[in-house]
């Protein structure tokens, strides 16, 4: 597992894709797989128009939509490697250390990511796509599929992407959890930067008692880290803690056994990326 595979298509959130994958490779020390998939539902390698109402009997009809066909499909994989050149630019004017290679597949963007995931370290993504780019609190088509199949670390961005200063765990206790926890202590990407360990707990002694414990994992992995117990609907909680706090980046597992379950699978995932004005490392 040694690429950051960056995720880019023709939105305007392809610059915070590159800008936060140019940092987690610098963090890594890991090159950056720039990656372009054209979807074979918008583009398809082959057209078979001879369906349509009345083209039967009208071949030269058929045949000029074939070609239109065709030629759109080669347009958009044109313009799919101008976009890869110019994010590339992008990454080598930002973080000219960095090794940035390009791939450009024909295809489905999810069975493209499973095909990469054994060279993935890091996959990074826009929370919306090229299709969504003009509604703020919708998300790309492709992020949930990807987000359950994958099982490597995504990191979701929003329009633009600052370097981050401090980060947040949200931890509930469960397996999961601690399991993130532990890739965070182990892994160089957030080294550095001020660790933020909240929980959300009706009984809050009890919380600030496992904090206490678990945060030992991050001290002995050289964090500075806060812990924090609060109390409340878990969405609420974890926004009001991020804003005061000026967290840049929040870390939570995709999946768990708990309320912060509850809160982060199916609608609640989608409900959390949504409204997040951060982004956000997603952890199995």
């Amino acid at each position: 597992m040694t690429n950051v595979i960056a995720c880019i298509d023709g939105s305007n959130v392809t610059p915070a894709v590159c800008d936060a994958s140019g940092w987690a490779a610098n963090q890594l020390d890991a090159p950056v797989t720039l990656l372009h998939v054209l979807d074979k539902s918008a583009y398809p390698t082959e057209s078979n128009l001879s369906g349509n109402i009345g083209l039967g009997t009208r071949e030269h009809l058929l045949s000029e939509m074939v070609e239109l066909e065709e030629r759109r499909g080669k347009l958009a994989l044109e313009q799919g490697k101008y976009m890869l050149q110019d994010a590339r630019t992008r990454l080598a004017e930002k973080k000219p250390s960095v090794v940035v290679e390009t791939l450009q597949r024909h295809g489905d963007l999810v069975e493209t990511l499973l095909e990469q995931e054994c060279k993935a370290r890091l996959v990074v993504m826009g929370r919306q796509g090229e299709q969504h780019q003009d509604q703020s609190q919708s998300i790309g088509s492709h992020l949930e599929s990807v987000i359950r199949t994958l099982k490597q670390p995504i990191l979701v961005v929003m329009a633009e992407f600052q370097t981050p200063k401090r980060f947040m765990i949200a931890y509930d206790g469960s397996l999961t959890a601690k399991k993130a926890l532990n890739r965070v202590a182990s892994s160089p990407l957030l080294m550095g930067l001020e660790c933020h360990l909240v929980m959300v707990s009706d009984n809050k002694s009890h919380a600030t008692a496992e904090l206490t414990l678990v945060a030992d994992v991050l001290h002995e992995a050289n964090f500075n880290v806060v812990t924090a117990a609060c109390q409340g609907e878990v969405q609420t909680a974890l926004s009001a803690y991020q804003a005061e706090h000026q967290i840049d980046l929040m870390v939570m597992g995709a999946y768990g056994h708990s309320r912060i379950r509850e809160f982060f699978v199916g609608s609640n995932t989608t409900r959390m990326i949504s409204k997040s004005h951060i982004p956000l490392l997603l952890l199995r």
